[in-house]
């Protein structure tokens, strides 16, 4: 593959991706992911399509002064000139010049029956309509890339045709033809046998692949294994229905598996922070089972795992997570043993053998709590706790404890005013005290109150942000309890996240205990000036991990 041309790597976030449910992003952000794409090291990115998006438009004109390109080039998106008409006088060929990008994208149909069906013209037409424009924009200086339309779909049903289109379009001085699965059915052997089969008629390829078949990133793969030097994706997968292939997931794989010398390879170990950005940007995150960049891609859980990942983590990784910029965590909960404990107090810093007799103190504890219907898999501060307890062998010293509460709902069903006020009054320090928490919700109204208790004897919970909270309601609170509810809570301290856990019959009693258990984290060494060392590398470790 040494002889081939240099390979591709295309974003098309800002356009395809933009068609995804729940994606609704303003001019300033789409300059913004531009810059995280341009940082990642792709080499095209497609902003829009300008002259038929007027938010596109925007992010052009803007783009030329604001954007400022280390990496990739800007392309803009848009289709052959209309049947029975001329490119120099088409106003959508005039709004793609007026871009100013250097790069042109043009989708063409190479459909027979999309031809007639949707353009409502006829063959001939159609690759009339492909040379006259490629030809006008590379005339004005344009390099140009055609998106076959459906490619696959007509490959199959009139190949001499699909294959004229793309011919057309290189002759006429299109860079390369990108072969697009458009309805994403193609499965991934007769993807590559037709991508081989267009490669052999000497036409340069490059590939787009939609994931309705769940396929999208091996089609991409197995496209460049057969001759296809351009690629395209989204970041995260973004698109319409189940969305493109997987931008860093291609990249990743074409790096890291098949050895491709990408731009992008350099920022590899950048890749999961900047999957985690855009995901903010778009308001849509990294789903968590996220090849590479999810916050569960290199999680482990099974005890079995856990105990061969000590001893070496290749065994259940299949690279180094530090490579794409994400970390490995270990999940606590009543599937681990021994291995699980030892393993995730490493990563918090705790250096303990599983052998350890505490250790075995802390399996059980963990087993017992889960049996009651407790999760420590979201809440690794109400864990390190529990750890420290275990592995001191003294109790956690206490913020406060809980003498009563009173919790008060008002307003209608449509209500999104603060509508919920909790008194609560708590002991700490020695001394009861009576606090007040008002707002949207009942656990948001107690972190209030509690934050009010507590800060006049301990200023630093000023930092103890409540992110989110999750109720769930349990069947029981033991193998034959009482049904009960699990209180789950996300804080940020200014520095970190991490979570904690309660588990109440009552939800304000289980939700109090998910709020001592962050007052206690927080404060770990201000309620206990003696903690050991290396056992309050929990309280610090932990968050990092978590976060």
């Amino acid at each position: 593959m040494a002889d081939l041309p240099e390979f591709q790597v295309y974003d098309t976030t800002l356009r395809d991706g933009a068609q995804q449910e729940g994606i609704v992003s303003t001019v300033e952000e789409k300059l913004e992911i531009a810059r995280h794409l341009d940082d990642f090291g792709v080499d095209f990115i497609e902003g829009g399509w300008p002259g038929a998006v007027p938010k596109d438009t925007e992010f052009f004109r803007r783009a030329a002064t604001e954007l400022r390109l280390r990496n990739a080039q800007l392309a803009a998106f848009g289709a052959t000139r209309r049947p029975g008409g001329r490119a120099d006088s088409d106003p959508q060929v005039a709004a793609l010049l007026e871009a100013e990008t250097p790069v042109v994208t043009l989708v063409a149909k190479s459909h027979d029956r999309h031809v007639q069906l949707a353009l409502r013209t006829t063959l001939a037409e159609n690759l009339e309509m492909v040379r006259d424009t490629v030809r006008h924009l590379v005339a004005e200086g344009r390099r140009v890339f055609l998106d076959a339309e459906h490619y696959f779909d007509g490959y199959r049903a009139n190949p001499d045709y699909a294959l004229a289109v793309a011919a057309a379009a290189v002759e006429c001085g299109a860079e390369k033809v990108v072969l697009c699965d458009t309805n994403g059915g193609t499965l991934p052997q007769p993807l590559a046998e037709i991508v081989a089969e267009t490669v052999a008629r000497g036409i340069p390829v490059g590939i787009h692949c939609h994931d309705d078949a769940g396929c999208a990133v091996a089609n991409t793969l197995l496209a460049v294994e057969a001759g296809a030097r351009h690629a395209q994706g989204t970041a995260n997968g973004y698109g319409e229905r189940c969305g493109n292939a997987n931008l860093f997931s291609v990249v990743a794989n074409l790096v890291l598996k098949q050895g491709e010398p990408l731009r992008a390879a350099a920022q590899l170990p950048d890749m999961a922070q900047t999957a985690r950005a855009i995901g903010d940007l778009v308001a849509i995150p990294v789903p968590p089972a996220a090849p590479y960049t999810g916050g569960s891609a290199f999680t482990h859980k099974a005890g079995l795992h856990t105990s061969a990942l000590r001893i070496d983590a290749s065994l259940y990784q299949h690279i180094e997570p530090e490579r794409v910029g994400n970390s490995m965590r270990a999940l606590v909960s009543d599937l681990g043993g021994r291995s699980s404990i030892a393993l995730k107090a490493r990563e918090m810093g705790v250096e303990v053998a599983a052998s350890d007799r505490r250790v075995g103190l802390a399996v059980e504890r963990v087993k017992r709590l889960a049996e009651a219907g407790y999760s420590f898999e979201s809440a690794d501060a109400s864990f390190a706790l529990v750890l420290r307890e275990e592995l001191d062998e003294s109790p956690v010293p206490h913020a406060f404890e809980v003498e009563s509460w009173r919790t008060v709902s008002f307003g209608g069903p449509r209500d999104t005013s603060d509508s919920s006020r909790v008194q609560v009054r708590l002991t700490r320090a020695g001394r009861s005290t009576v606090a007040n928490g008002i707002a949207d919700h009942p656990v948001k109204a107690l972190h209030r109150a509690v934050l009010a208790a507590l800060i006049p004897v301990f200023p630093a919970v000023q930092r103890l942000e409540l992110k989110s909270h999750e109720i769930r309601v349990l069947a029981s609170t033991g193998v034959n309890g009482p049904a009960g509810v699990r209180v789950l809570l996300r804080f940020y301290d200014g520095e970190q996240q991490w979570g904690t856990v309660g588990v109440h019959r009552d939800m304000t009693a289980a939700a109090l205990l998910a709020l001592r258990d962050a007052a206690d984290y927080l404060l770990a060494d201000a309620l206990d000036g003696d903690v050991d060392p290396e056992l309050s590398k929990a309280a610090v470790g932990i968050a990092s991990a978590s976060a």
